[in-house]
C-alpha cells in the first residue's frame, strides 16, 4: 500500500505533462519573453524527478549514483516519449532543445537531492 501511494504523485505529474503536451501550441498561454517554454519544460521534469525520487524512498534504490541514474533516465525517456506525442498535436513539433531542457531540468532537481543527501550524511557524522 505505502509504493502505491509513492507512486501517485509520478502519475499525477505525468498526466500533467501529457495534457499539457496535447493542447495545441497556438492555444497555450505561455509567457511573453524568450525562452519562457524552454522553462516551463525544466520546471515539469524537475517535478516529475522530485516525485520519482520520493518514490524511490530516503535511501534510493541501492546506491545515490544508481538512484540518479535511473531518476534522469526515467525522465528522459518520458520526455522522449513527450516529444513524440507532440509530433501529433496542431502547431506542436518535436524539438531537441525541449528534450534538453528537460533533461537539465531533472537532472538539477537530481544533483539538488544528491548534494542535500550528501551534506545530512558528513552532519550527521560530526
Amino acid at each position: 500500500m505505502r509504493l502505491f501511494l509513492r507512486i501517485v504523485p509520478v502519475v499525477i505529474i505525468m498526466g500533467t505533462i501529457f495534457l499539457l503536451s496535447h493542447q495545441p501550441g497556438d492555444t497555450l498561454p505561455l509567457p511573453a519573453f524568450p525562452g519562457s517554454d524552454k522553462v516551463a519544460h525544466m520546471m515539469a521534469y524537475a517535478a516529475l524527478a522530485a516525485a520519482v525520487l520520493w518514490f524511490f524512498g530516503k535511501e534510493g534504490i541501492k546506491n545515490q549514483k544508481t538512484t540518479i541514474f535511473w531518476t534522469v533516465l526515467f525522465c528522459l525517456c518520458y520526455g522522449i516519449s513527450d516529444e513524440f506525442h507532440q509530433s501529433f498535436i496542431p502547431h506542436r513539433s518535436v524539438s531537441g532543445l525541449d528534450l534538453l531542457a528537460d533533461t537539465a531540468g531533472a537532472a538539477l532537481i537530481t544533483a539538488l537531492w544528491f548534494c542535500n543527501t550528501w551534506i545530512k550524511k558528513k552532519i550527521s557524522v560530526l
